[in-house]
């Protein structure tokens, strides 16, 4: 494959080759979207085997490139490295800036897509700056689907941080114009927290500014949510609503 040649869509997933990380890639490989798709994989710190990126280049479908970014080092200040963002230091805005396509979508290596995502978002975001899909909630520990996420991850104006954040979106469900958003892709390297955490929000804060945006309106992302964020007050208030209790009975 020519990979000089633009990509029609990049995806950006940021890792510590978890395992999960086989089954989110896997989605990718998935995707109805017959156009040139690359996928950039950045290694933060090698928790797993390094074997799965080899898996993945030999299950790589012809139309889809792997791209690896592998410093040696972390660049997350949790593990010695400079930048504020716990989970991956700059790892997001490196291959932000790095992806050979006009649209960068980002996949956390613990979530993964319906096979309509990438043909859904590159619709939506036709002549705007950045769209997002919605998503749906699944158990970290059994893997099962527990419900639509309608009230966190759902745009801008909406659900539960309206007031403190202006909405939210989660980075699996974006997808960015490079050339529009290309002054935030800093804001994936930092965090506006001590404990690290909330680099989407600082993205999402400036996603705010470009009103320009689309949306699928579909549930085609999934998103594995901890046992402890479940039990945040939010997220139970909402289960309890829904008539959902198998996740905390």
């Amino acid at each position: 494959m020519n990979l000089q040649e633009h990509f029609n869509v990049a995806v950006i997933i940021p890792t510590t080759l978890r395992a999960s990380l086989i089954k989110a890639v896997a989605s990718v490989f998935h995707q109805d979207f017959k156009g040139r798709i690359q996928i950039l994989i950045g290694i933060d710190i090698k928790e797993g085997e390094l074997s799965i990126i080899e898996k993945l280049k030999n299950d790589c479908p012809s139309n889809m490139a792997i791209t690896v970014l592998d410093l040696g080092y972390s660049t997350s200040i949790r593990h010695g490295g400079i930048y504020s963002n716990k989970y991956s230091g700059a790892i997001r805005t490196v291959l932000s800036y790095s992806a050979n396509s006009k649209y960068v979508a980002y996949l956390d290596d613990d979530d993964y897509w319906d096979k309509e995502h990438i043909t859904d978002l590159l619709t939506a975001i036709e002549g705007k700056d950045w769209a997002f899909s919605l998503r749906w909630f699944v158990d970290s520990e059994t893997g099962k689907p527990i419900c639509k996420d309608e009230w966190d991850s759902v745009g801008p104006g909406k659900g539960i941080n309206l007031d403190r954040f202006g909405g939210f979106v989660a980075p699996s469900n974006l997808i960015l114009n490079k050339y529009a958003c290309h002054h935030i892709f800093p804001y994936w390297s930092l965090s506006p927290f001590p404990d690290g955490t909330g680099e989407d929000r600082l993205v999402f804060s400036a996603l705010l500014k470009q009103t320009n945006f689309g949306a699928t309106d579909k549930h085609t992302s999934y998103y594995t949510i901890p046992k402890d964020v479940q039990y945040h007050s939010h997220h139970l208030k909402e289960f309890k609503a829904r008539n959902i209790e198998w996740i905390y009975n």
